[in-house]
């Protein structure tokens, strides 16, 4: 069976990495000089708990190509084929980091990287249904064209409350021109072309929500649906209510933005990722 690999910034919960038998490789967290492997080391709740006390922002790197060269060498004596997929490499070095553990071992099996130009929700959803093809019996070549399929069809959208946070850790992009120097702004943005684009700039969190609210709906036909939150499970209850309107509320799956993406995002990020169909 092909083995499915993710990085941590896919935000999967835990019963689905037991359930589907996937790989989580944990980017690194910095505070000063103390390093945390995100969601091992440090857990979302204790993560968020120390962004808004630390006098320290912290930073966030890639995993080393030997933490994936390490696990592919592991999953070799298992299978003889390998689905990894990454965060956006507009955003980060994983994938990179997976290539190049790629050329380190050689020939132990199939290899196949997949820059999801996605993260948090937009990468756990293509990881999931990569993981479930996997499960059924398909071959890595199927899957890798799966995702050729679903990629381009998944949007991830995160409503912040600031943009201190993306402005600090140097992710801000393209958002920055929409803004200005109005960083108290709640706006949303998305990822375009991999990298972070605005969507919609708010006055209110209750706009923000309102607008969130609006960009799912407007979607279309969605063929799988994720929601986040990081420290507000009771608004993100609401938001599953109002998106139960419209859409089945019992099929909507719900995880944690983990420290990695948190980094960037702060302590009240909510996130909605859709696969839409066709």
């Amino acid at each position: 069976m092909v083995k499915v690999i993710c990085d941590s910034t896919g935000d999967l919960t835990d019963d689905i990495v037991k359930k589907y038998g996937i790989s989580v490789v944990p980017l690194n967290v910095h505070f000063g000089t103390e390093t945390y492997k995100d969601g091992i080391d440090i857990t979302p709740e204790a993560f968020y708990k120390k962004l808004v006390t630390s006098k320290v922002h912290p930073t966030t790197s890639a995993p080393a190509p030997g933490a994936f060269s390490e696990l592919y060498t592991s999953l070799s004596k298992q299978t003889d084929e390998i689905v990894v997929l990454t965060i956006s490499s507009g955003i980060s070095a994983t994938y990179e980091s997976a290539l190049q553990a790629k050329n380190l071992v050689g020939e132990i099996c199939k290899i196949e990287v997949v820059d999801s130009q996605q993260t948090c929700g937009g990468l756990f959803l293509p990881t999931l249904k990569a993981a479930q093809a996997a499960q059924q019996g398909l071959k890595l070549k199927e899957i890798v064209d799966i995702l050729r399929d679903i990629l381009p069809r998944t949007h991830a959208y995160m409503m912040f409350d600031t943009l201190e946070y993306l402005q600090k850790g140097g992710r801000i992009g393209k958002v920055q021109a929409l803004l200005g120097g109005m960083l108290k702004l709640n706006p949303i943005i998305t990822l375009k072309n991999g990298v972070t684009a605005p969507v919609a700039r708010t006055r209110s969190r209750a706009k923000a929500m309102d607008a969130l609210v609006d960009i799912i709906k407007d979607m279309g036909k969605i063929e799988e649906l994720i929601i986040q939150d990081a420290t507000t499970p009771d608004e993100l209850d609401t938001l599953a209510d109002r998106i139960g309107a419209f859409y089945p509320r019992e099929k909507i799956y719900r995880s944690k933005v983990n420290p990695a993406i948190g980094v960037h995002s702060g302590p009240n990020v909510i996130a909605a990722s859709a696969i839409i169909g066709k």
